[in-house]
């Protein structure tokens, strides 16, 4: 058991804040996205499509693998753990984008036609008309996204990066102990999921009163 707290230390300084950073970048990449894909901008919107193709249909690893050893050879360095938050950050953008567009596209559409009918401009509807309606339905799978990064994090040791599943390895390979410790870093990895769920549900639970005293 020596092991754990070393392991559980990983977890709380790399693994989760690796997780955490990348899935809020990503769900400002995916607002944004989204926005130009509802706004229906022509050339912008071809040039969202591209992304979201090309990220939905390369696995994440291979597009670490890409950043990792590809954008040296451009002249851009830089840390690994920026590197792997850059990463998942794209990668879960593309993602999430789709997510956030099917919940503003399930606004109905007579709320935007009554914000210009008040005065508001398109910026002013989306703000306090679409997207506090559509974060309530994109909540749940956006929350699981999180959920599911924080297991993905461990792809970030294909680039160097020590996180918990990496330090495993290392505790691993010193004591010839396998089983016992990836059962620890497992039941770490639950642990993580099973308080993010817990926040899921509040969170749930607390939109969905929002939305009744709306």
């Amino acid at each position: 058991m020596g092991s754990f707290p070393k392991i559980l230390e990983y977890g709380v300084k790399v693994t989760l804040p690796l997780a955490v950073v990348a899935f809020l970048l990503s769900t400002v990449l995916a607002v944004f996205v989204a926005m130009i894909q509802f706004a229906r901008v022509p050339v912008l919107r071809q040039i969202c499509r591209l992304y979201i193709w090309i990220i939905r249909g390369t696995p994440l690893l291979v597009q670490l693998m890409v950043a990792f050893y590809g954008l040296p050879l451009l002249g851009i360095h830089s840390n690994p753990f920026v590197m792997a938050v850059i990463v998942f950050s794209i990668n879960e953008g593309a993602y999430s984008a789709e997510t956030m567009r099917a919940a503003m596209e399930a606004v109905p559409a007579g709320q935007l036609e009554a914000g210009y009918c008040v005065g508001m401009n398109y910026m002013q509807i989306m703000w306090h008309i679409i997207l506090p309606q559509a974060f309530r339905t994109a909540f749940p799978p956006l929350f699981n996204s999180l959920i599911g990064m924080v297991k993905e994090t461990s792809l970030a040791s294909s680039i160097t990066v020590v996180e918990m599943f990496t330090r495993t390895k290392q505790i691993a390979g010193q004591s010839y102990n396998y089983f016992p410790l990836y059962l620890e870093v497992a039941a770490i990895y639950l642990l993580f999921c099973t308080v993010l769920t817990f926040i899921q549900k509040k969170g749930e639970s607390m939109l969905g009163s929002y939305g009744v005293r709306k």
